[in-house]
């Protein structure tokens, strides 16, 4: 009889964990209780809320010596041989009353997209978006001209919630409310699932934080971000 994994206090404290328990197991890589997204895919792996020593070593197999990892949610430091490659917080804001409408101008983003997608992440630096990120969930974007100026998006979906990222809009065209119109309209399509809405946003940026805030998400929480590379064997 298989033990099933012990439930998160929340599911939005444990976030890509939930997410690959959930919605998104068709992407999850697993090995043990450890599980990851594919490296094209999303950055993000997951472990149970309290990791032992065994959960440690399933993340280290499934993903390799010298490889980065990057947990969301984890409550706990990685072992001592882990070399910790950052630490961050990010705001986690959940919708409350945002004015979820759709958009007439935003066209949904797929697969063909992602080159272009990728080039406006590269010059607008809203997060990490690897090649296959359009297939996590609904990319919305703004096009003038032919160009895409604009877009936002979904990544990690635990059960009932999901986040909104990538949100970016091209230099030429902030100041118009385009990144706003597509929060909107990504909000509309998560609630029409009957899902709630959520994104962080970093410690550091309290204007983004308060833009969020005056769209109607309010403040849940802290999530802690946490990468380290995965030791190499001790030689004997």
């Amino acid at each position: 009889m298989t033990t099933a994994p012990p439930v998160t206090q929340h599911v939005l404290d444990n976030p890509a964990y939930a997410a690959l328990l959930g919605p998104h197991a068709p992407f999850a890589e697993r090995r043990g209780r450890a599980l990851s997204y594919p490296s094209d895919v999303a950055l993000w792996q997951g472990l149970p809320d309290e990791p032992d020593a065994q959960d440690w070593a399933d993340l280290a197999a499934l993903r390799g010596p010298g490889t980065e990892v990057a947990l969301p949610g984890l409550r706990t430091l990685p072992p001592a041989d882990w070399k910790i490659t950052f630490e961050g917080q990010g705001v986690q804001l959940v919708d409350e009353s945002v004015d979820a409408r759709p958009d007439p101008e935003a066209v949904r983003l797929g697969p063909a997209d992602a080159p272009e997608m990728l080039d406006l992440v590269a010059r607008t630096q809203p997060g990490p978006f690897l090649p296959r990120t359009v297939e996590l969930g609904t990319y919305l974007g703004i096009r003038r001209e032919g160009r895409l100026v604009a877009m936002a998006g979904e990544r990690m979906h635990p059960p009932g919630y999901t986040e909104i990222s990538a949100v970016c809009t091209d230099e030429d065209f902030r100041g118009q409310g385009l990144g706003t119109r597509l929060v909107h309209a990504v909000a509309s399509g998560i609630r029409e699932r009957g899902e709630i809405p959520f994104l962080h946003a970093s410690t550091q940026n309290e204007g983004a934080i308060r833009l969020y805030e005056s769209l109607g998400f309010r403040r849940r929480g802290i999530t802690q971000f946490v990468g380290a590379k995965v030791p190499y064997p001790t030689a004997f």
